[in-house]
């Protein structure tokens, strides 16, 4: 089901791609979406209202798939953007900006990592905090991009000992055939978003470019105690690294699925996506609007069942 339901002469951006959800210290669901946007909502499934523009990064640009964490009351918000003046994508480089409010304004504070560094998730555990971000591989059978895993000493310093834990292993996570050089596929690997429950560590994933039929949303298991430090943990792909068994992709009335987070509502467990109306043209505008279904947890098998 769409989060939001946009309005005739709305000023909210058409998509929210890569959406990011958490219900703040005030009782308020909040959505945050690239490009900075923030929507938010008294109630999980309705009433969901455009808040505007949430983040100033003054001298950076195209902000990608902000997440948000409350710690000790402040908020912090890992993002990747790039600098003003360059054009190359991989350019984006993972940063920091702080609020006092859910709300907002999130201000830039500094960075992270440098570039190409994208899609960052920071998890708080009872053995520290840690983040899950995206990095390129390229000497590797598989090229491209893969998930790493570090400690952080506090929410603005990492341990600088990160740990590779999801990384291509298909045919059908290839982003793009003959990218930079022919013969050689990049794959993709990216989107990480992590959660524990009942003695199994899970990470999520999107697989491929949400362009492309085999784009997907998969997900990772791992065994160990709550405390254990998830760069230690023997992360496997769920069914196993050689088949493709999507968690949830296409169907026939939505495409672009991937990208996601999770949110619980009591005991009932449900995931966040994008995804885009299934039609044959979509043109040059993003049009991947923030979803969200139930999903169900039944020891290391997560099952969703897609809703219009």
């Amino acid at each position: 089901m769409k989060l939001y339901k946009r309005k005739e002469n709305d000023q909210a951006p058409v998509g929210q791609a890569d959406p990011y959800l958490i219900k703040g210290d005030d009782g308020r669901y909040y959505l945050y979406s690239t490009g900075g946007y923030l929507f938010s909502s008294d109630s999980l499934k309705e009433g969901w209202e455009y808040d505007g523009v949430c983040l100033k990064m003054d001298g950076q640009k195209v902000c990608w798939a902000p997440s948000v964490i409350e710690i000790e009351g402040k908020y912090y918000m890992y993002y990747s953007s790039m600098d003003a003046d360059t054009e190359d994508e991989h350019g984006q480089t993972l940063r920091l900006a702080v609020s006092d409010s859910p709300r907002g304004p999130f201000i830039y504070c500094k960075d992270m990592m440098p570039p190409f560094s994208i899609d960052p998730h920071v998890v708080q555990t009872p053995s520290g905090l840690y983040m899950f971000y995206c990095n390129n591989d390229v000497q590797t059978e598989r090229p491209g991009t893969c998930i790493l895993c570090d400690k952080m000493l506090d929410p603005y310093t990492l341990e600088g000992n990160p740990q590779k834990v999801v990384w291509p292993t298909l045919d059908e996570e290839i982003y793009m055939r003959d990218r930079f050089q022919k013969g050689q596929h990049w794959h993709t690997i990216e989107g990480a978003f992590y959660f524990f429950k009942d003695g199994i560590h899970y990470l999520m994933y999107s697989g491929a470019c949400f362009r492309n039929p085999t784009y997907f949303i998969g997900y990772c298991t791992a065994h160990g105690p709550r405390e254990a430090d998830l760069r230690t943990l023997k992360w496997k792909k769920y069914p196993d690294e050689h088949t493709y068994a999507p968690l949830m992709k296409k169907n026939s009335f939505v495409e672009g699925v991937g990208h996601n987070s999770v949110i619980f509502d009591g005991d009932t467990c449900y995931v966040v996506y994008h995804g885009r109306d299934y039609q044959e043209n979509h043109g040059e505008e993003d049009t991947r609007c923030a979803r969200m279904d139930r999903m169900e947890i039944e020891g290391e098998k997560l099952s969703v069942k897609m809703t219009p």
